[in-house]
């Protein structure tokens, strides 16, 4: 992998060192650019016309994303982001009173309050799948939870946003689906970071964001339905990209996955996404998912070698994304101490809000988030290990 011109690529390294990937990656200048050129066509030609203009650039999106992540372009919905992606697809599931919904302790809040939402206005039943030892899944207790033929659905983080393990989701998927069970994916951390094959995984739905790992812009999201799946689901909103008026009573779906689609999107941003999306592929998401696990290794080694520094990752594959606490100061003194310093560094902090249950399993309020990418260096990491090494007590 050639990290000089990723670097080269890249703008923003210049100005500061970037370890919120798991929050908003810098982006590359192919991305840049799709995103800047359009904004000025249609400053020129006009919202409709420079959209018009960009026709087969907008339908490739479908294809690369559909290369990204091995589905079918028919089977991807372009979203304005991965939040209304993922509920798209789960309020569109027919979950009755009694259904029940499985999901792991690493589970996101934004994820997690729509299933209390439905236990509370359909009367869906909602499981915790325990861990193992590794802080991960336990596929025994999931192949046991699954005997339950009220178990609707499996639906999870492939890597939580407080870090913690990558989570089993090829076994996941094949229990999931030897019960006969729907399988959604959360991938928005994984999806740009890791190899993410839909097939192999054996989901059947999938969300995932553009601004993360995959270095798009914000305002940006796509979701995966499998073509068998989503000619079953109605979308719980329509409009008419969604559908078309037949008779002044009756309407009719589209026959792919854009049904989970509105008509107005930010065309810069999609576009934006495509450019993101190639520009990965490009690079080779095996090698760029060997080089953040290298890079990670190598943090949590300089991490380990600090006395007031504490490690918080669990499992046993571990992605880019590593916290920690530091004895000297809370989560948002480390950020602010971190940005203070005389080349910016940027971390980020993750609270019990946005994981509850697997904080409060371990028994933190909060972690400092340090989330690496491919073209982050060793000496960026060492950078940010001695700064954090002199962190004032407070």
């Amino acid at each position: 992998m050639n990290v000089e011109q990723l670097r080269a690529d890249t703008p923003g390294v210049a100005h500061l060192v970037h370890f919120n990937n798991a929050g908003a990656a810098l982006m590359p200048e192919p991305v840049i650019e799709a995103v800047t050129n359009h904004l000025q066509r249609e400053a020129r030609l006009g919202g409709y016309e420079a959209a018009g203009q960009q026709a087969a650039a907008l339908d490739n999106v479908y294809n690369a994303i559909g290369r990204l992540i091995n589905a079918q372009p028919d089977e991807i919905a372009v979203i304005e982001n991965a939040t209304r992606a993922w509920d798209m697809a789960f309020y569109s599931l027919p979950l009755r009173p009694g259904d029940v919904v499985l999901t792991s302790t690493t589970e996101y809040a934004g994820n997690y309050i729509p299933y209390l939402q439905l236990k509370k206005l359909r009367g869906i039943e909602l499981r915790i799948i325990p861990n193992d030892e590794h802080g991960q899944v336990s596929l025994p207790a999931l192949k046991t939870l699954l005997e339950d033929d009220r178990v609707a659905l499996v639906s999870l983080p492939v890597i939580a946003t407080n870090g913690g393990p990558v989570q089993p989701v090829e076994q996941i998927g094949a229990l999931a689906r030897a019960a006969g069970v729907l399988f959604m994916l959360d991938a928005c951390q994984g999806v740009g970071q890791m190899p993410i094959d839909v097939k192999r995984i054996g989901c059947h739905m999938l969300a995932a964001t553009s601004r993360k790992y995959l270095r798009g812009p914000r305002g940006m999201g796509f979701l995966y339905v499998e073509k068998a799946l989503c000619q079953n689901l109605e979308p719980v909103f329509l409009d008419l990209h969604a559908a078309s008026l037949q008779t002044p009573d009756t309407f009719s779906l589209r026959g792919d996955a854009k049904r989970f689609e509105n008509w107005e999107c930010n065309v810069a941003a999609k576009l934006g996404l495509g450019a993101a999306v190639e520009y990965a592929l490009a690079q080779g998401i095996e090698p760029m998912w060997q080089r953040i696990q290298h890079l990670a290794s190598h943090l949590r080694e300089r991490l380990t070698a600090i006395s007031t520094v504490t490690l918080q990752d669990q499992g046993t594959l571990q992605s880019g994304i590593v916290t920690f606490t530091h004895r000297h100061g809370s989560a948002t003194q480390v950020q602010q101490w971190l940005a203070g310093q005389a080349k910016r560094i940027n971390v980020s902090t993750s609270t019990f809000r946005s994981t509850m249950l697997d904080m409060q399993q371990r028994d933190l309020l909060e972690v400092s988030r340090a989330s690496v990418h491919a073209y982050n260096t060793e000496a960026e990491i060492d950078t940010l290990a001695a700064a954090l090494a002199h962190l004032p007590r407070t």
